[in-house]
């Protein structure tokens, strides 16, 4: 179609459009063939620069032509012309009267010359026509509907009917797990995760107890899971500290033990295993046995930096069992932690 319009306009409209678009083109994928050292990309910009030339020496010489007609034709020729011309008018003088005879107007006889087009108007009408062609080029994929269907990040779901235990109401300042999830429910957790273009598929968060308390140690939760990877966030409002936690941490199945300190406050990395649940929900049993899941990696932090009693956790695993840097677990904690209600960093 492009080819076509090309062909449909004028000499004086069409090739100092070539021109243009040829010299910018060329002129843009040779310097991008210096910058990325791109051989075939020197040949592609040199051939768009000299087509330019061409065609920059074809409207030359036109204009040359056209400023300086060829020579006066020979006497021989101006006679029979002039003969040729007053047979003409003859003829068009002796049908003129036929046609007054008749009624019929006066007709433009063969010899008057046709009015020449506005080249101006022209050069209007071609440059508008490239650019509504570069427009619908440029906003067409815009308009049309995507066939993307990338889907929408998780969201926390709402728990505001949520009844908190009793635990929560005997406990200063808790967080809820519904807070948790809205705090660790990043837009940019996937990249620190390190995984930028990763969705959330899910994210939960629930106002627990811990366990073995008997309901009387709140506990909130929060999960955001992506394909690679999964976090998890706890808050913990009991009384043990950080130095008491890493003397347990010595008796269980934790690895790689380091303490170190993140946001002013003391706290600890570990490695342990999660655990791996098969629920049967056919009916005929209760499912299989508890088995052991992949590796996780979690970084334990006081909620304050005089350690007085309770923490944080921050645990990442993923199905495959590999684990990210422990900068990864830090970089969480840095942007997550103080973005919770009720718990300031100090």
């Amino acid at each position: 179609m492009l080819g076509l319009l090309l062909r449909l306009l004028p000499f004086w409209v069409r090739e100092p459009l070539l021109i243009v678009v040829g010299s910018v083109l060329g002129v843009r994928i040779m310097y991008l063939a210096v910058v990325d050292h791109d051989r075939i990309a020197a040949g592609l910009g040199v051939a768009f620069l000299a087509f330019t030339a061409i065609r920059l020496y074809a409207v030359v010489r036109a204009l040359r032509a056209r400023r300086n007609p060829s020579p006066a034709a020979t006497p021989d020729r101006t006679a029979v012309d002039g003969a040729a011309q007053a047979q003409a008018q003859a003829q068009a003088q002796a049908q003129a009267q036929a046609q007054a005879q008749a009624g019929i107007g006066p007709r433009p006889g063969p010899g008057t010359p046709e009015k020449e087009p506005n080249a101006w108007g022209q050069a209007v009408a071609a440059v508008a026509v490239f650019g509504a062609l570069a427009a619908a080029l440029w906003l067409g994929p815009r308009m049309m509907p995507s066939d993307d269907i990338t889907p929408e990040p998780a969201s926390c779901s709402a728990g505001e009917d949520e009844k908190l235990p009793k635990a929560y109401e005997q406990t200063p300042r808790p967080v809820t797990g519904e807070e948790l999830c809205k705090a660790l429910n990043r837009q940019d957790l996937a990249k620190l995760l390190g995984t930028p273009g990763e969705t959330a598929t899910t994210a939960s968060g629930t106002s627990n107890t811990a366990p073995l308390t008997d309901g009387k140690v709140a506990q909130p939760e929060a999960e955001v899971a992506f394909d690679t990877y999964t976090v998890h966030v706890s808050a913990t409002y009991n009384k043990l500290t950080t130095d008491q936690y890493v003397k347990l941490m010595k008796f269980g199945n934790e690895t790689d033990v380091k303490t170190l300190t993140v946001l002013g406050r003391p706290a600890v990395l570990s490695s342990d295993h999660t655990m791996k649940i098969e629920i049967n929900l056919g009916g005929g049993g209760s499912g299989g046995p508890v088995e052991q899941g992949p590796l996780a990696r979690t970084l334990s932090l006081a909620f304050d930096r005089d350690d007085r009693g309770g923490y944080y956790e921050v645990t990442v695993w993923s199905e495959s069992g590999a684990l990210p840097n422990d900068s990864v677990l830090l970089d969480i904690a840095e942007k997550v932690l103080p973005t919770i209600p009720e718990r300031p960093v100090r």
